[in-house]
């Protein structure tokens, strides 16, 4: 008897456990959802062979506090800085044209819209406005608490009162995580 209450707890739970996943969706996707839910976007600048892309979707975007997060508060988008992916913005198309490799260096071509937002490194995050206006680039890996600290500095709209270092790195002193890592 204690057999199948044990059973039957550890089912229970264990079903009830998985993982939050973001919501990836592609930048066009999520210009169009903007039409029916007013929400900023997030695009997560990544390549396939960026080490420290991997460890932020293996230790940071898998975090449930963070996933949860941004699937509430944003549209999240994983665009591939060298792939092929058509993106349409500001009345302009981008898309990937050099799809050989360059020898000397065995990647692939930087994609025009990561050019034209400026990314020059990976990982790098492109945060977006209610109205798909750009926000800016943050570059390299972040941490559960830094990500957790932009992401709400963004959704709040703080970021329109810091205008250098200092308040900044006062905004940054006076944050309240609440994400667990």
């Amino acid at each position: 008897m204690d057999f199948k209450i044990l059973f039957t707890f550890l089912l229970f739970f264990g079903l009830n456990t998985q993982a939050q996943e973001i919501n990836w969706m592609s930048f066009d996707e999520a210009i169009e959802a903007q039409e029916y839910d007013q929400r900023k976007i997030v695009v997560d600048f990544y390549t396939s062979w960026c080490g420290w892309c991997k460890r932020m979707d293996k230790k940071v975007f898998s975090n449930d506090g963070i996933a949860s997060y941004l699937n509430e508060n944003y549209y999240a988008v994983k665009f591939n800085a060298e792939g092929n992916e058509e993106v349409n913005y500001k009345d302009q198309q981008f898309k990937n044209k050099d799809d050989d490799f360059i020898k000397s260096r065995g990647r692939k071509s930087k994609h025009p819209f990561a050019e034209y937002l400026g990314v020059n490194g990976y990982p790098a995050l492109v945060y977006f406005d209610e109205e798909a206006n750009l926000i800016g680039p943050i570059p390299g890996y972040k941490s559960v608490k830094e990500l957790e600290l932009y992401l709400k500095m963004f959704v709040n709209d703080d970021h329109k009162k810091i205008t250098n270092a200092e308040d900044f790195q006062e905004y940054q002193a006076n944050f309240d995580y609440e994400i667990k890592e």
